[in-house]
């Protein structure tokens, strides 16, 4: 046992057990990646102790660096640590397949039957909680992963300068990703333990924290060990989910099909989704809007406040555009537009997570023996305070999309939507203060969102 280190730990957790978690985060996953980090750090790491601090982090930082939803390649990371292979594809897939059943009704009911008021107050009352979730992550990563800022300042540098580079010069996030990580592999090199953060009177021997499942010194377990056989049947097997369904497009519709195009187009967009969907979004839109003519930008514009206000990862935009794509082009025909839409989003959302698993599941092994090298450790730890940063920019921009709702006419010239603010502040007191769990407060948030929208009906 280590210094420090309390003496008990959790239970083996059982399958059955982990599957019911999976499947209840993939209904409460809200406030995009910073939000659903924060739920699976509070629920992991804090509360139920399968992970400790250090492994999930090390976990994070390989998932920022890969291209695709790192929300959802954590959830198969942490999956696949406990529960091989299986684990990893059960627990990556119900974190978006709750989504994907939620926003084919949502678009259905857009499609077939225009705005509906009362949901949309729903969502009036989630947006808040949303931004408070987010600051509660914030503050939750940086008193943990950037420390005590007096004893270790470089973290607190960097995360800064990710600020910065984010928010006041627009940089892109795969930009700042590669910068922190090549400075942590200088600061690596020059000075070793300028990245290791202090916790001020936290630190110490005679700490005691609770130990978690998976330990810091929780051996690799045998099937995360790396093996050039297990790493070829990964690819083989990913390589035939890709190609088998693929070619049954191919021969059913033809290679210019809808569907086959929309298998191809979100292929190459899962493939470039560094830094999250927002960095994917404007090609997404440029190609759907433009190129294919699958839908309008309006529409393009009402898919997006869908997927900002449905749990799941926010990159679930596809599932809407290959909705609408299916029912515009009438893929199984004018008599079952629902079908050949469901049947198109099921298809974008198919191809663009697949490579997801494929990497976590090849890529996982190599992690896992990378743990203590400072080599290799000091880059992603610099990630980490990178991504501290990108959480502060993302908690500004959604507490300023709370206070302007209508920011299409100039901030200047909106008055602030107090209410909202209100409710920001209501979900955080009840966050920080009365320890209300996440599905408290979006409950709540979304009750008082839908009374105060009744109200305004009535």
């Amino acid at each position: 046992m280590n210094p420090g280190t309390a003496a008990k730990a959790p239970a083996a957790i059982s399958f059955g057990a982990a599957l019911r978690f999976w499947l209840q985060l993939g209904f409460i996953s809200f406030g995009g990646p910073a939000g659903q980090i924060a739920i699976m750090h509070r629920e992991l790491v804090e509360k139920r102790r399968w992970v400790s601090e250090k492994r999930f982090l090390h976990a994070l930082n390989f998932c920022m660096v890969l291209p695709g939803p790192e929300a959802q390649q954590l959830a198969t990371y942490l999956g696949w640590l406990m529960h091989r292979s299986w684990g990893g594809v059960v627990a990556g897939s119900l974190f978006f397949l709750p989504s994907l059943a939620l926003l084919i009704v949502l678009s259905w009911i857009y499609m077939a039957f225009g705005e509906q008021p009362l949901v949309a107050g729903i969502f009036y009352g989630i947006k808040p909680a949303v931004a408070a979730i987010v600051l509660h992550a914030l503050h939750r990563m940086a008193s943990k992963s950037l420390g005590n800022p007096l004893l270790a300042p470089v973290p607190w540098a960097i995360a800064t300068m990710s600020f910065v580079a984010i928010w006041a010069l627009q940089l892109p996030f795969p930009l700042v990703v590669l910068g922190a990580m090549l400075l942590g592999a200088v600061l690596a090199r020059v000075a070793p333990g300028s990245l290791l953060h202090g916790r001020g009177h936290a630190t110490g021997l005679n700490v005691v924290r609770d130990a978690a499942l998976i330990d810091d010194d929780t051996p690799t377990p045998p099937h995360a060990q790396f093996k050039r056989s297990r790493l070829a049947t990964v690819l083989l097997v990913g390589a035939a989910l890709w190609l088998l369904p693929m070619a049954a497009l191919f021969f059913s519709v033809g290679w210019n099909g809808t569907l086959t195009q929309i298998g191809w187009f979100f292929t190459k967009a899962a493939l470039l989704t560094f830094g999250g969907a927002y960095a994917v979004l404007p090609y997404v839109n440029q190609a759907a809007v433009e190129q294919y003519q699958w839908l309008s930008t309006g529409q393009m514009m009402d898919g997006l406040a869908l997927g900002e206000t449905t749990p799941g990862p926010l990159i679930m935009v596809v599932a809407f555009v290959g909705f609408v794509a299916g029912w515009v082009k009438q893929v199984a025909g004018p008599d079952a537009l629902f079908l050949g839409a469901a049947l198109a989003a099921c298809v974008a959302t198919w191809f663009t997570f697949l490579p997801s698993f494929i990497f976590i599941l090849a890529g996982g092994p190599w992690v896992e023996s990378t743990r203590g090298n400072l080599k290799l450790t000091a880059p992603l730890a610099a990630v980490t305070a990178a991504v501290v940063g990108v959480i502060a920019n993302l908690a500004l921009f959604f507490i300023a999309a709370v206070a302007y709702p209508d920011k299409a006419a100039g901030i200047l010239d909106t008055p602030i939507d107090a209410v909202a603010l209100g409710l920001v502040a209501a979900a955080a007191l009840a966050l920080w203060r009365l320890q209300w769990g996440v599905i408290q407060v979006i409950a709540a948030s979304a009750a008082v969102g839908l009374l105060l929208r009744w109200l305004a009906l009535a």
